[in-house]
């Protein structure tokens, strides 16, 4: 299925404005949603409620309106938000250019991707390959739905990506958490360093990973299908009041458990053997193995799941 555009723009660099068409770059439609339903099982729906009158108000006969004082609103009709929409600026607005890494990921907010509208080919790829060569990529201002944005314009292999950036006041401070800074003992800061290096990859490939919680949740609603009761599952790693004391001893058991193979699942295979070799040096860097403290938990056992029977979700 083609992808659809949802807007036509124009990005403008220099005295040059390259036509170009704005496409959504995620998918939502893999979100996993469950319905309200009344006890009986059948849909509910939702009312809008005239505070004044106490009536059921039609969606055909509601408007939008902005508070300005206190119970006092200013009414807009369909066709002037339409067309403070139209007025609207369509150009995204180069301002800069930065070293691409420039930007912290924590501003990142929707990504876009930008395509040449007709006869914008050329100067779209002459700006692609532009940052391509310099390292750098674009900051602009883009006017969209009702809100300015500044915006970060980077090139990649296939064309451009349009990234949402969060304004300085939108995004929180680890400042303000307070955080206890401590420094590591080096016998510690040596261990974690192996532990990074044996669980390291080059990069990042999405294809690697999958969504293992929708995964679980899918195989629980084809097992109520089934018929079969959902049950609550045990996750060891989850067991309360296991307090660990010895950081170092903590960090040595998990050298030997990623070792063995059992260091995460994306843990690439070709690892494995540098993994045992990190383990045996950190025996001998760390020292004799000393207990570790742990506080008293409850030894109770939650019941077995049991598992889905055949049938796949259609």
């Amino acid at each position: 299925m083609a992808a659809r555009s949802i807007a036509s723009l124009s990005l403008g660099f220099g005295l040059v404005s390259i036509p170009v068409r704005l496409y959504s770059a995620t998918e939502s439609s893999a979100t996993i949603h469950f319905n309200l339903l009344a006890k009986d099982g059948s849909r509910v729906k939702q009312q809008y409620i005239s505070e004044k009158t106490g009536e059921v108000v039609p969606r055909a006969e509601m408007v939008k309106g902005y508070e300005f004082e206190k119970d006092r609103y200013v009414i807009f009709q369909p066709e002037e938000l339409k067309a403070l929409e139209n007025n609207a600026s369509h150009l995204i607005d180069i301002v800069s250019f930065i070293p691409v890494e420039a930007v912290d990921p924590i501003y990142f907010d929707k990504a876009y991707f930008l395509a040449p509208d007709k006869r914008g080919g050329k100067p779209y790829n002459l700006l692609k390959a532009a940052m391509q060569d310099s390292g750098r990529c674009a900051l602009a201002r883009w006017a969209w739905k009702g809100k300015q944005y500044v915006v970060q314009v980077r090139a990649q292999e296939h064309g451009l990506v349009l990234q949402q950036l969060l304004y300085a006041d939108e995004v929180r401070s680890l400042e303000d958490l307070d955080i206890e800074q401590s420094t590591p003992s080096q016998a510690e800061l040596k261990l974690a360093l192996q532990l990074i290096d044996q669980i390291s990859a080059d990069g990042y490939d999405p294809a690697e990973y999958e969504d293992e919680e929708k995964k679980r949740i899918l195989a629980a609603i084809d097992a109520k299908i089934a018929g079969q009761e959902v049950v609550a599952m045990a996750h060891p790693e989850d067991s309360g009041g296991a307090e660990v004391i010895d950081l170092t001893e903590m960090l040595r058991a998990s050298l030997s458990r990623a070792s063995r193979g059992g260091g995460g699942a994306v843990a690439p295979a070709k690892r494995a053997a540098k993994a045992g070799a990190a383990a045996a040096e950190a025996q001998e860097s760390a020292g004799p193995a000393k207990g570790a403290k742990r506080a008293p938990s409850s030894s109770a056992k939650a019941p077995a799941a049991k598992r889905a029977a055949g049938g796949s979700r259609k």
